[in-house]
């Protein structure tokens, strides 16, 4: 029985451990299929043959989130000039989610992952006086499916900027 107890902790720990790695540049984007704001499912197997700016961000309606939100928005026909979509995930809940675009003008897709399951894949996880949250980080994401660039613990500030920038160097 000890034995059981102690290899069941040591997959708890190694499931952990691992969940909190950040895939890195060059390996292939871990797949998913979350609920987006208008209830539809998505799956980052849709986007194949565009590029693909999947970010990650804490809660809907918070100044930072917003910040990054509204400068994806500013951004977006200059993403889609250069075949990329935006995609945001987050812990809040699909109707959290469709508020939020309602009330900010947000025309791209939020996902849901209130099981948390796509932000430990991504070792996008943090928590915060007990409360889980997806942590800030964003992947630049080929059209082949693959990650080509990984940004961790982001300033919403010029974050928008930043991978179009980098964006733009990649498609040379």
């Amino acid at each position: 029985m000890k034995l059981r107890m102690f290899v069941m902790l040591a997959l708890a720990v190694a499931a952990t451990l691992f969940a909190a790695d950040v895939p890195s540049a060059g390996s292939a984007a871990p797949a998913f299929t979350l609920p987006s704001q208008d209830g539809s499912a998505v799956a980052l197997s849709q986007f194949k043959g565009k590029w693909v700016v999947l970010y990650f961000y804490p809660k809907d309606f918070t100044s930072g989130c917003t910040l990054e939100a509204h400068n994806f928005q500013r951004d977006l026909k200059k993403y889609e000039e250069k075949n990329a979509a935006i995609v945001g995930v987050s812990v809040d809940a699909v109707d959290s989610h469709k508020s939020f675009c309602t009330k900010e003008g947000l025309n791209f897709k939020l996902l849901a992952d209130t099981q948390h399951e796509v932000s430990a894949k991504y070792g996008s996880v943090m928590e915060h006086e007990g409360v889980t949250y997806a942590a800030r980080n964003t992947f630049l994401i080929d059209p082949a499916g693959v990650i080509r660039k990984v940004y961790v613990k982001v300033k919403p500030a010029g974050h928008s900027e930043e991978v179009l920038a980098d964006l733009a160097a990649l498609q040379k």
